[in-house]
């Protein structure tokens, strides 16, 4: 589970649900075949197609320099019918 980072749940990830489709962000350099391959062991479901995009990083400021975050990737996962993924919670402390 640690190249799966978390679960995003925006507008279109929710509407995407009603599709069987699952959005999560993942490490940058994960590859599309291991995602899948993961997925499929860890919560034994079947995946039929992913989409993957990458997302540029957002820039900061730390005092009187520019700096930036990580780029990431995010993973669409649609899964066959009958199959699910329960959602993945971000611990909370």
């Amino acid at each position: 589970m640690d190249r799966i980072k978390y679960a995003v749940f925006t507008d279109k990830s929710i509407r995407l649900l009603g599709k069987n489709q699952y959005t999560s962000n993942v490490e940058s350099g994960s590859t599309r075949t291991e995602i899948k391959h993961w997925v499929e062991l860890f919560f034994g479901v079947k995946v039929i197609a992913m989409n993957s995009h990458r997302l540029p990083g957002k820039s900061r400021r730390m005092g009187p320099t520019m700096g930036h975050t990580m780029h990431y990737r995010r993973m669409i996962i649609t899964l066959q019918p009958g199959y699910s993924i329960p959602p993945l919670r971000k611990k909370r402390t």
